[in-house]
């Protein structure tokens, strides 16, 4: 799998570095608040916001950003799922600004971070989210994830409402 992937619309996919993280911050930030999610129980206040290379260094862990122009606009990655089993990992912290939606940033980010939950081992992935991110729930349903009715492991995102699950 190469390190990044360039579409036709100027977007290049990539494995996060250390210059990422304030930006990706900025971008979490930024996003949830627009879907109603900034407060307690839900990701934009976990600690790993603050130092997302460090969190996806971590073993069984990748972060990818997409740049625009040069402009990291988004990312999303896999982590073992917290208080989950050994076969499941999670897809955590998928954002992207308004101005990078509807142009496959998504579906790439989805496909690089699968194939590395694959590469890794996972047998499972699972990913919760909030009533309301509609157009994030129809691409994990394209891609092949399923409703389950119970959040899984310890997250911490109380606040989320839908939950998700693939077969890896």
């Amino acid at each position: 799998m190469p390190d990044a992937f360039r579409s036709t619309n100027a977007l290049l996919v990539r494995p996060i570095e250390t210059r990422d993280d304030a930006r990706i911050a900025e971008i979490i930030r930024t996003v949830m608040p627009e879907f109603g999610a900034s407060g307690s129980g839900f990701a934009i206040n976990d600690p790993e916001v603050d130092w997302m290379t460090r969190a996806y260094a971590a073993p069984r862990s990748a972060y990818f950003v997409v740049e625009r122009d040069g402009v990291v606009e988004g990312g999303g990655g896999v982590a073992p799922l917290e208080g989950g089993d050994a076969d499941t990992c999670e897809l955590r912290k998928m954002y992207f600004l308004r101005s990078l939606r509807g142009l496959g940033a998504g579906a790439e980010v989805m496909r690089r971070s699968l194939d590395a939950a694959r590469a890794f081992g996972f047998k499972q992935c699972y990913l919760e989210t909030l009533s309301g991110m509609d157009a994030a729930m129809k691409l994990y349903e394209r891609s092949g994830f399923r409703r389950i009715d119970a959040p899984m492991g310890a997250t911490g995102h109380g606040g989320c409402n839908t939950f998700y699950l693939m077969e890896l």
